[in-house]
């Protein structure tokens, strides 16, 4: 039998993530759970060469709301937050590091402002409480200062900050494209467009329960070429990614025999 429409989806890429990716994953099923809200988490496997595809079965086997998304080769963050939206069903749709850095409370409160909201919008963090060294925070304030300057108010000065949950009809008009670590600023470009306001809230973001951050110095010139090109490319952006083949997506298993 076919379960109902999830409440939310939440994509969740995961490269090389096995030392944090099960309490990140379980701590955000039991908080959705007792807000009784029906989570999905689509975890996707970014070409993981470590145990994290390994566990992400292990928790579709324990039954966990649970989808995942296989990518063989890692081309970068963004591909694995679209093929992990290429698969979401929910109502509201959105994305997550897996990292853990976010408490899941505060995931849950991103969701349940959006479902709230009389009118559509883009509900996301803001981390005003980081615990990174204060080089990695002059760039994250400088780039924030740039993105505002060339493209006007985007609703937000954190335009990294994720979770970024919106309702699911706004997904195909955004055409997102990005790859990399640029498509947090393409949703928030593409939200203005579309007239969807932005709402975020400040959190504390918590410092990596294991594992290493993926982003590298190589990450600032990358933000700078896409931010030119951007802002004075217009229309001239990578074409859209491949579809996501069906084989590379596993299901939530539950006993009477349907699926998520």
């Amino acid at each position: 039998m076919t379960h109902a429409v999830p409440d939310i989806s939440l994509s969740v890429p995961a490269y090389n993530e096995e030392e944090v990716i099960r309490s990140t994953a379980t701590r955000l099923v039991d908080a959705f759970r007792a807000r009784d809200i029906a989570v999905e988490l689509v975890l996707v496997d970014n070409g993981s060469s470590d145990g994290t595809g390994a566990l992400i079965d292990d928790m579709i086997g324990e039954g966990l709301p649970i989808r995942k998304v296989r990518i063989d080769d890692n081309i970068g963050y963004g591909y694995g937050v679209l093929r992990g939206l290429d698969a979401c069903t929910g109502r509201y749709v959105g994305f997550i590091c897996a990292d853990g850095q976010v408490e899941p409370a505060d995931v849950v409160r991103v969701y349940e402002m959006c479902a709230a909201s009389k009118e559509p919008r883009l509900t996301k963090v803001r981390r005003r409480f980081r615990m990174d060294g204060w080089n990695r925070k002059l760039v994250s304030v400088a780039y924030n200062v740039l993105t505002a300057g060339l493209f006007g108010g985007l609703g937000s000065i954190d335009i990294n900050g994720n979770p970024k949950v919106f309702p699911r009809e706004f997904l195909a008009p955004m055409d997102l494209r990005s790859t990399d670590w640029f498509l947090d600023a393409e949703v928030m470009i593409k939200a203005k467009r579309l007239k969807l306001e932005v709402l975020e809230f400040n959190v504390l973001a918590q410092a990596r329960g294991g594992g290493t951050s993926n982003v590298r110095a190589s990450t600032c010139w990358e933000f700078l070429g896409n931010l030119a090109r951007y802002r004075l490319g217009g229309d001239r952006e990578p074409p859209p990614a491949a579809p996501l083949p069906r084989s590379d997506v596993s299901t939530t298993r539950h006993p009477d025999g349907g699926e998520s």
